[in-house]
């Protein structure tokens, strides 16, 4: 049970031993990135071929949807461009997409896409580039205001079991070591002084209970959250190097799963991103899945497909009781399956390998064994469901987005996703029940009988 704080919200006072407060309460589902949904009918109608609908939406800067206790759908999202951006956040109908309620223009800075979570406090907290805000979730009115203390954008923030929230600035060139900075979820002061890293990182945080993991530019660091002393600190005696090739780049977001951070390396180049990532990336080793042990053992590199100019922003997905991880190389336009032993040593196994233009983060149904990724395909971003064994196309959807998502998913509550590029919002959903007399669909989805057309080592491996 860990420790119990209490936190003043908008009208009472509340004890709370979790930090978030939702069903879906944060980016990935929560700090871990997992990405997997569970109590979701959607990947049993997936399974069970059941027709599926789209509703879309226009929706310049769309970066990310969660949420909160009260069943309330909240989107994150930002101006593009230049140095002065502001963020906001709306409250959208869950079926129709149409916003019910806008918050003030969130002063920025540089553009980043930010992020937002539900706390268990009851109130939202949105970190947009040089600001952390948190606001009234009735009214989306601002509570308290941060401006953090580096003049760089901090990417998102992540959740820590005692409520205090940890946020981390970055250097798009990877030259500035980056800080990380705690604050209190009520009125966002600093509880504790800021922590440098020996390096500079891009990939956004992940943390399990009180330890927080980075992926910097090189190496990757653990720190240590102690919640009663309000103090973090750099475990100096764990930072496993991954950087180790001619040609090689950084790596972005880990997945916490089966005592390992997954991520992918080559990440160096997103700027390039001209609708798609497909054929933007120029990394001349091949991008690989990284496995980093947590107890300490040796570091392992993955090739997606083998191929030079790879390129991705986003991270794998690792489903831990079939033992299989998928990744990605979005410069290639690869999507892969692999085999893993819970003994790190052993090498990962390809289990299948498809072509298709994937660049946001995924969505998994562990209990259906279905995988959600996207395909950018004839000018149209489609989600694409998969068998997660096989790589076999169950179904896709056309999003209506004329770009490819490198952005966020989220698990609806009604058998539904929501997906968001930089200029559309979308929620494909079963068509029944409660979509029935309120669906409004702009694309088409279809129900795969058979796996998709080749590809690029468009393989089932046993």
């Amino acid at each position: 049970m860990h420790a119990l704080r209490k936190y003043e919200t908008l009208c009472v006072v509340v004890d709370v031993h979790e930090a978030l407060a939702g069903s879906w309460p944060a980016e990935d589902g929560g700090p871990t990135r997992r990405q997997s949904v569970s109590g979701s009918a959607l990947g049993g109608a997936i399974r069970q071929r059941q027709p599926l609908g789209v509703t879309s939406r226009e929706v310049f800067g769309a970066n990310m949807l969660v949420i909160d206790a009260a069943g309330r759908c909240f989107l994150q999202g930002n101006s593009l461009g230049g140095p002065n951006t502001i963020g906001w956040v709306e409250q959208i109908d869950p079926i129709t997409l149409e916003t019910l309620l806008r918050s003030p223009d969130l002063p920025g800075g540089q553009y980043w896409a930010g992020g937002l979570l539900a706390h268990a406090n009851g109130a939202l907290i949105v970190t947009y580039s040089q600001w952390c805000h948190r606001l009234d979730p009735v009214t989306l009115e601002i509570c308290a205001a941060r401006h953090l203390p580096r003049p760089r954008p901090y990417n998102s923030l992540v959740a820590f079991p005692s409520g205090h929230v940890a946020m981390k600035d970055f250097d798009a060139d990877g030259a500035i070591p980056a800080s990380i900075s705690v604050l209190d979820p009520c009125d966002l002061s600093s509880v504790c002084a800021e922590v440098t890293l020996p390096e500079a990182s891009i990939a956004r945080l992940s943390a399990d209970v009180n330890t927080l993991y980075v992926v910097g530019t090189h190496s990757v660091f653990r720190l240590l959250w102690n919640p009663a002393a309000l103090t973090l600190e750099l475990d100096l005696d764990w930072s496993p190097r991954y950087r180790t090739l001619e040609g090689q780049t950084y790596g972005w977001d880990p997945v916490i799963a089966a005592g390992s951070l997954w991520f992918l390396d080559n990440g160096e180049g997103t700027e390039r991103f001209a609708g798609t990532f497909r054929g933007r990336g120029t990394a001349t080793a091949p991008l690989h899945l990284v496995r980093v042990p947590l107890d300490g053992a040796v570091v392992t590199l993955t090739e997606i497909c083998g191929l030079p100019g790879g390129l991705i922003a986003n991270p794998p997905i690792a489903d831990e009781s079939r033992q299989i991880v998928v990744g990605y190389d979005s410069g290639n336009g690869v999507v892969a399956g692999f085999r893993f032993e819970q003994d790190p040593s052993v090498a990962l196994s390809l289990m299948w390998r498809r072509d298709f233009d994937h660049g946001a983060h995924m969505l998994m149904w562990p209990d259906d064994g279905v995988v959600m990724v996207g395909d950018h395909r004839d000018g149209i971003d489609h989600a694409v469901f998969l068998d997660i064994e096989t790589g076999e196309e169950l179904a896709r959807a056309e999003t209506a987005s004329p770009l490819q998502s490198v952005l966020f998913p989220a698990a609806g509550m009604h058998a539904d996703v929501y997906l968001c590029s930089h200029t559309t919002l979308s929620r494909v959903s079963r068509i029944a029940g409660i979509d029935a007399s309120h669906r409004t669909t702009t694309a088409t989805a279809t129900i795969a009988d058979t796996p998709s057309p080749g590809g690029h080592d468009d393989t089932h491996l046993g």
